[in-house]
């Protein structure tokens, strides 16, 4: 099978070298990662940042760590298939542990071709033996090499007896999703979404133009032998390859740039805000668009960034700091029910499903599922209509999410101007690229046609 290469396998592997720790090295410790995102609400981003600050592997092993965790819940779906057709008993039954060292070694033998397989199986089996002892580890290598001996005779769901099915195994994704995209899409289109969740995702950073000239900064690019390339729809964003390490670079440390999605810029855009305006910014954590709407301010005016929980807003205030932005003030509050006066321009990001973002937060779509949607358009309808309010006569509200579903965008727009005829749509054309804005004047973006994440943004006026 094509798959993603990797570095040489220079780790040490579960054993952790001469340290007599089970859950050690990059294959250990990714068993010790899904295992706590298996038997936790902790999210993935956050239990992965914890171990890739650890002192405990070098960069390299790392790397293969973060690579081996994000790809086995990238593909988990496609490799429960593989693993139950192999496994003696019920796979879905099998001890975590013992669940997640078949994922770590499968997903090594079926995607990282410079990992060998014997590696791969070798270390699973090790690991298996000093946590379970013999007997589990015989029953480890034996699905392990059986699989690698009909590595190229393994059979998917057969699309010609159910097309969802297999589509759903083949890319990864769940079942809901998956019937529900090409209910609305159509099958080619669905697949094409699907498998561009699938791929590692370049970073997007955006320029901090309150401490250095763009040209400049491309230039350290330059020295640093940082390959890039620029925005084709943001003026002072620009993609660069996954960069091991960038959160400790000193260009990072001076506030030269901040790692934000091409696709989170554009509502700032929209929202357009002007030196000395009054600014609210309703779900402001971790801060991205907050400190964007700043620096564009030129740090002349008033942000005032609401969250409902004062630990977000620390990230909030720690962006700030770091990028020299010093007109935002925070406040802790449900943004459904914060009393403020009004605001020249109104900011709400809402909580959303989080389908447009599944590439860079695969184990999302594992924690969804359709009432979900039903349950946040209950929210996102409950914040605009106290951010309607708080929106000065003329002034300016931009809604936005991070998601490609109807139910929480263009319909739930659209439900908000039937309670509120006092705002109209402006186009987001003469704000953004037009290549973004649908014909209803709305931004939509996806990962498979434009290469950033799957989101939606819409512009709205207050004209009473």
């Amino acid at each position: 099978m094509n798959g993603t290469t990797t570095t040489p396998d220079t780790a040490s592997g579960f054993n952790g070298g001469s340290k007599e720790k089970v859950y050690a090295g990059p294959r250990g410790t990714a068993v010790k990662v899904l295992n706590r995102v298996a038997r936790s609400d902790a999210y993935l981003d956050r239990v992965l940042d914890a171990e890739l600050r650890s002192e405990d592997m070098n960069e390299l092993d790392k790397g293969l760590m973060n690579e081996i965790v994000t790809g086995v819940i990238r593909w988990q779906m496609k490799l429960d298939w593989v693993l139950t057709g192999f496994f003696h008993g019920n796979f879905t039954k099998a001890e975590t542990n013992i669940k997640n060292a078949l994922r770590v070694a499968i997903y090594q033998i079926l995607f990282l071709d410079r990992i060998p397989h014997s590696a791969a199986v070798n270390e699973a089996v090790e690991f298996v033996k000093r946590l379970r002892g013999q007997k589990a580890a015989d029953l480890v290598n034996a699905v392990l090499r059986n699989i690698i001996r009909n590595i190229e005779n393994i059979r998917y769901p057969d699309p010609r007896e159910d097309r969802l099915r297999h589509l759903a195994v083949v890319e990864s994704h769940p079942y809901w999703i998956t019937k529900r995209w090409v209910e609305r899409y159509g099958y080619d289109d669905a697949k094409l979404m699907m498998a561009a969740n699938n791929r590692i995702p370049d970073l997007s950073l955006r320029t901090n133009r309150l401490k250095i000239d763009f040209k400049y900064f491309l230039s350290l690019l330059d020295q640093h032998q940082i390959q890039y390339s620029p925005s084709k729809y943001l003026d002072t964003f620009v993609r660069v390859q996954h960069l091991a390490g960038i959160g400790s670079s000193d260009m990072f440390r001076q506030g030269f740039f901040a790692v934000q999605d091409e696709s989170a810029g554009l509502p700032v855009l929209l929202l357009d805000p002007k030196p000395g305006e009054r600014i609210l910014d309703l779900c402001a954590a971790p801060g991205g668009k907050t400190t964007f709407i700043g620096e564009l301010m030129k740090n002349e005016g008033e942000v005032t960034a609401v969250d409902r929980y004062e630990t977000r807003l620390t990230m909030v205030k720690t962006a700030c700091l770091r990028l020299g932005i010093a007109n935002v003030h925070v406040v802790a509050a449900d943004a459904a029910e914060i009393d403020v006066p009004y605001s020249d321009r109104v900011l709400v990001d809402a909580p959303c499903s989080g389908l447009g973002v599944l590439a860079k937060k695969p184990d999302a779509k594992w924690n969804r599922e359709p009432e979900d949607i039903v349950r946040l358009t209950a929210t996102q309808n409950a914040i605009l209509d106290n951010a309607a309010r708080l929106v000065k006569p003329g002034g300016v509200l931009v809604y936005s999410t991070c998601t490609t579903e109807p139910e929480e965008n263009a319909l739930a727009v659209k439900s908000f101007l039937g309670r509120h005829p006092e705002f109209v749509v402006e186009n987001a054309g003469q704000y953004v690229n037009q290549e973004l804005v649908n014909a209803e004047g709305f931004v939509e973006t996806y990962t498979h046609k434009n290469g950033m994440d799957g989101s939606f943004a819409a512009r709205l006026r207050r004209t009473v």
